[in-house]
């Protein structure tokens, strides 16, 4: 099996293979065992049969056109078959001694590949050509399948990267090079350490797979995460208001109200002292407070969009007003929190208040037209089962949320770490950042439904057609000025969808574009020099390519761009502020016991 691999394998022990994969076997009943207890015992049901009848649909739809003309069909089978035989073809004249072009090759990017026996060695070249002609053929079943519509194309692209993704020779032991020779050299003693991980992630996860993605064990919020000094100054059943401490004499006179999204926990924004947003923006200044939503539960089941912004960023507003004497601030929302931010804007500019004198959105969609894959969990048909299945508990069980988002990245998100951890066998590294994307939040069933409709399904928002509290919402009546940033590699907030946002404002905007993703884009301390960003003109139409055309690069982080903007537009200091300002009670220290409650 090493033929022209990079070195050979050693001498198997016999007796200590054996020996292990008994152990392996052993190992993985305990897994079963964690699996079928909960069902056994009626606390778990097997779910997700609504998501299989709709891949099978959405894929039947595919394949109907194909089938449908036989001649159509015959030619769809003889371009795989074409492909096949050039596969075949190269292999034996390299089995010949002939030095031969590969007939498709891997993405250099693609790390599933990387390992030099991928190409060194026949056997697995050969594999990975086949799988590599096989997936590109799959996608082109659906990218030439005509009359279907936009959805139903986008759900089969996705469903059908899911599959190809899954299928991977990588992600099998016999069919991946390191991991073949990892369990020669070890004696299969990777297989049962895996097994061994495997049992206690699907324990963990209460009969569901809950894969580590980082060594849970090396952190925790409040002793080497979230560490920014600071009081909870309010609370009420949806959030907790916390003040930060000041690292400065003088502050900005407005003080800064981050708005959060209550899908995963604010700590993004304090991880590590190091690569803290909101210790950054304290040392610049600034009098910072972030909600810190609850983590749900049934009692707070019909708590809607409505209630989020009155409880939420209207009821911080009020305290903080309490707490500096201001009765401005400068706001900043983050996802699904700038979604809300830029309601609560609306609903403002409707009552004709001025309470807000800036809006920062950090990967923000306000029109979803372009909203990426999360669309292809949002069809009528969907969000009815998905209603049906949060009526039965109260809320969106956070690991549902956690999965749809892993699986939007799959090849870097789920199987990586499923060869890692339960074939290779070895602990996932203790990533702060992977930690914090492990510790999700339940979401209350009334608020989840509304967001999704309105905004997914029906994009209310932009039509004008979107009512809070009786108002029909209006966003050409947000006059405040806006900084506006997207991420380039966004999958969650595509950049297009950000960009197609900022017309929808009345006031001045500034469009800024930064290297990276939804979270390392935005995560990006000045001192780590990584990354770079775009700016340019004031967006005038929906087209980004045309406005990157002419955007300036800037190398490192966006974040002393914007404290310059934001200065710009508020330049008076004051004495820096305590929490609470002698009016408001501190309640606890930061980060408060809110983001403390795991789900």
């Amino acid at each position: 099996m090493n033929q022209g691999g990079t070195e050979p394998a050693k001498t198997v022990d016999v007796e200590a293979l054996a020996r292990n994969i008994a152990r392996m076997v052993e190992e993985g009943g305990k897994a079963l065992a964690a699996y079928m207890k909960p069902r056994e015992a009626g606390a778990l049901k097997d779910g997700g049969s609504e998501e299989i009848v709709d891949v099978v649909k959405t894929l039947g739809q595919v394949a109907e056109y194909w089938l449908t003309d036989p001649e159509r069909a015959v030619a769809l089978q003889a371009s795989l078959g074409k492909a096949y035989l050039d596969l075949w073809g190269t292999a034996a004249k390299r089995l010949a001694g002939e030095s031969v072009e590969p007939v498709v090759a891997a993405d250099p990017r693609d790390k599933r590949f990387a390992d030099p026996e991928w190409s060194s060695n026949q056997f697995f070249d050969f594999l990975k050509q086949a799988y590599l002609l096989t997936t590109k053929w799959a996608q082109h079943l659906v990218t030439d399948a005509e009359n279907l519509d936009p959805h139903t194309r986008q759900k089969a692209e996705f469903y059908v990267r899911q599959i190809a993704n899954a299928v991977s020779p990588s992600n099998f032991v016999f069919t991946n090079p390191e991991l073949f020779r990892t369990t020669l050299d070890s004696n299969a003693e990777n297989l049962v350490r895996g097994m061994h991980m495997l049992a206690e992630d699907i324990t963990a996860g209460g009969g569901e797979l809950r894969i580590r993605q980082s060594d849970p064990s090396q952190f925790e919020v409040g002793r080497n995460l979230a560490l920014s000094p600071g009081k909870v100054v309010f609370q009420n059943d949806l959030m907790q208001l916390i003040q930060y401490a000041p690292s400065t004499a003088k502050v900005l006179k407005r003080p800064l109200l981050i708005v959060p999204p209550w899908i995963n926990k604010f700590y993004i924004l304090d991880l590590t002292p190091d690569r803290s947003y909101i210790k950054w923006c304290v040392d610049q200044g600034l009098t910072v407070f972030v909600i810190s939503w609850v983590n749900p539960d049934a009692t707070l089941a019909r708590k809607t969009f409505e209630n989020y912004m009155n409880e939420g960023v209207l009821a911080a507003l009020d305290a903080i007003k309490q707490a500096t004497g201001e009765t401005k601030v400068h706001t900043v929302g983050y996802c699904v929190g700038g979604t809300l931010l830029a309601v609560t804007l609306a609903y403002l500019a409707g009552k004709r208040s001025n309470q807000i004198a800036s809006a920062t959105f950090l990967t923000t969609q306000v029109d979803f037209t372009h909203a990426g894959d999360l669309k292809v969990f949002v069809d009528e048909e969907q969000l009815q089962a998905l209603e049906r299945k949060m009526a039965e508990r109260g809320f969106l069980d956070a690991s549902k949320m956690a999965n749809a988002f892993n699986m939007l990245r799959s090849n870097d998100l789920i199987w990586p770490y499923v060869v890692n951890n339960y074939l290779k066998g070895k602990a996932p590294f203790p990533f702060d950042l992977l930690y914090w994307n492990s510790d999700s939040t339940r979401l209350p069933a009334a608020n989840h439904s509304f967001y999704l409709r309105n905004c997914y399904l029906e994009n209310n928002l932009t039509k004008g057609n979107m009512v809070i509290d009786g108002r029909k919402l209006d966003l050409k009546k947000v006059t405040v000025p806006v900084y506006n940033l997207a991420t380039r590699e966004d999958h969650i907030a595509p950049a297009k969808s950000a960009f197609l946002g900022s017309s929808f404002f009345s006031g001045p905007v500034k469009f800024v574009l930064s290297g990276s993703g939804h979270i390392a884009g935005v995560v990006n301390p000045p001192d780590k020099k990584k990354y770079q960003y775009w700016t340019g003109d004031t967006p005038q139409d929906a087209d980004l390519d045309a406005w990157f055309a002419k955007a300036t690069e800037h190398a490192g982080s966006w974040w002393p761009d914007w404290i310059d903007w934001l200065r710009s537009h508020d330049a008076k200091l004051v004495n820096a502020r305590l929490p609470g300002g002698g009016v408001l009670t501190p309640i606890e220290n930061a980060p408060g016991s809110y983001v403390k409650v795991r789900a």
